[in-house]
């Protein structure tokens, strides 16, 4: 696979860095303007961050329970969610000012794509196209509607995957053992930073490793392969393992209801949904802008194809089939192909289609005033939408405030369909309900010791026996304990509260958010794991080598 001679390792970095960062922070200009973009998912991921860094500074290294979500009933969320993009959210909340965790947020994460993609860029193009390929990848039109209209954080970090996913496969050809790896690291990554996304990365895996294996006549590639997604899964089990097998303990599907289907979310669908329809149409002509000018660069490209065929044929076969799988005539493809369906929306392939995208436009077009007229015709495009189907909505300082204020008083905030547990109901609990309280009404002195996210510490004076109702909802993973013995929590009907029987007398309450045996499992196949690839990672030495003194 032909490529262009790499530079000396200290003339790679300054200038395209400095290029791809100025591009990032550009992409924030009108947030000194307008305020800081509200998406689809700002609140979810803001309050995300706020609660891990509340549970830190409360001595909770890895969050598993959101004690605040459903105004404090709290839900699984950090065993589900993967952990990168909350962990890089509450660190930048924890060291700046929390006005500046989004913003900084989107400029590494911008900064980040730009150079993976600079990294595999340059194995095939000059520096010069590997900096303007670099610079498009991190500013491309998908990446702004990210950052504009959906707040998608967790996605948007995944994006800084995808080049390392093609330059990882590459280097599994040159270099099996390494390049395998490589490969699991970056399929690890994924599974850590989003999973619809590590979905989308595995079926690309698949395309790719499959294409590159027929046109090299190497099935060995699929052998590494497949030990990649293996190793990939095993570094990720602390984190996979529990999200997989705990499922049935929340309301899963409801990730996938209706608006959230792969169904309703293909290109220019229609639902009757105002609000939904405006984004559909929105989003639909920003793939058609990405996709028309693919098509257009990889036949500028084509003489380029001459000598890097192999390369321009994985770019292609990935652009072509990002292409196929976002209209409806896929449908048939996210009903049967496994676990497909969860990344609900067609159109985030996209955010594969963008290596292809820039790596092809960086190579058909030479000239930089068509360069600029491209990119220009993109955010004109872009400039429409907004203005016609649907503006983007923004935070002022008082609303990010007011999240901060939610999280330190206390009071709570709303939870996510598919963590809230089985048999909750979400919409019937009273939120200004107390923490403790006796079924009946019957009288109860009550003193709240410890009421942390994942411990909580009380006691009950009760004249006769009854059952206490907490504002919690119950969850397998809670451990009560009632004068010092370990008692049986029941579920109330209808709302999903927890119910804590006690006697007579003074009670002693304790819950505990236990390591339940599956993230105990999980934890020690990521860490047998994660010492297979030091042990492998060693370099050899020679036998015969000599030893300096």
């Amino acid at each position: 696979m032909p490529r262009a001679v790499p530079p000396p390792p200290n003339r790679l970095l300054w200038t395209p860095l400095l290029a791809i960062a100025a591009a990032a922070a550009a992409v924030e200009i009108p947030f000194l303007f307008l305020g800081t973009p509200s998406g689809h998912d700002v609140e979810f991921h803001l309050y995300s961050w706020l609660e891990v860094l509340a549970q830190w500074r409360h001595g909770v290294i890895y969050p598993r329970w959101a004690g605040l979500a459903h105004f404090a009933y709290g839900e699984p969320r950090f065993i589900f969610y993967p952990p990168a993009s909350w962990t890089l959210g509450a660190l930048l909340a924890a060291i700046f000012p929390w006005r500046f965790a989004s913003p900084l947020y989107i400029w590494l994460t911008l900064s980040g794509a730009g150079v993976a993609m600079f990294l595999l860029a340059r194995q095939w193009l000059s520096r010069r196209d590997a900096t303007f390929a670099a610079v498009l990848y991190a500013v491309n039109p998908y990446h702004l509607v990210i950052v504009y209209w959906r707040s998608a954080f967790a996605e948007l970090l995944a994006s800084c995957l995808l080049p390392l996913l093609l330059l990882s496969l590459v280097k599994t050809e040159a270099d099996p053992r390494r390049g395998t790896i490589l490969l699991g690291t970056v399929l690890a990554a994924a599974w850590l930073v989003n999973a619809p996304a590590a979905v989308m990365i595995h079926y690309s895996l698949a395309l790719l490793l499959v294409a590159l294996a027929w046109m090299k006549r190497s099935p060995r590639l699929l052998l590494h392969g497949f030990i990649a997604v293996v190793l990939g899964a095993a570094l990720a089990a602390f984190y996979l393992l529990p999200a997989i097998y705990e499922q049935k303990w929340v309301n899963i599907s409801e990730a996938i209801s209706p608006g959230a289907r792969p169904g309703d979310n293909f290109l220019f669908f229609h639902t009757g949904d105002a609000d939904h329809d405006a984004f559909n149409q929105l989003i639909s002509w920003t793939v058609v802008t990405e996709l028309a000018l693919t098509a257009v660069a990889m036949w500028a490209a084509r003489r380029w194809r001459q000598k890097n065929r192999e390369i321009w044929t994985l770019l292609a076969a990935w652009a072509a089939t990002c292409a196929a799988v976002m209209f409806s005539i896929s449908h048939p493809l996210w009903a049967v192909l496994p676990k497909l369906r969860f990344m609900q929306f067609p159109w985030r392939w996209t955010l594969c289609l963008g290596v292809p995208f820039s790596f092809f436009i960086a190579e058909g077009v030479k000239k930089w005033a068509t360069r600029i007229a491209l990119y220009a015709a993109c955010l004109g495009v872009l400039a429409f939408l907004w203005h016609h189907d649907q503006s983007p909505w923004w935070d002022t300082p008082a609303d990010l405030r007011e999240m901060a204020d939610n999280i330190y008083t206390g009071a709570g905030y709303e939870g996510t369909d598919e963590y809230t547990p089985a048999g909750a109901d979400a919409t019937a609990l009273d939120k200004d309900a107390g923490r403790v309280a006796v079924e009946g009404g019957a009288p109860a002195a009550i003193h709240i010791y410890r009421w942390d996210a994942e411990s909580k510490f009380f006691s009950a004076e009760m004249s006769a026996p009854g059952t206490l109702i907490l504002h919690l909802f119950n969850y397998p993973a809670w451990r009560v304990e009632v004068r010092g013995r370990t008692v049986s929590a029941e579920t109330m009907e209808g709302t999903g509260q927890m119910l804590i029987p006690v006697a007579a007398g003074m009670n002693h309450v304790r819950l505990t958010f236990t390591r339940t045996w599956d993230r105990k499992l999980g934890g020690w196949i990521s860490v047998g794991a994660l010492l297979c690839v030091a042990l492998a990672s060693r370099r050899r030495v020679a036998p015969n080598a000599a030893v300096k003194m």
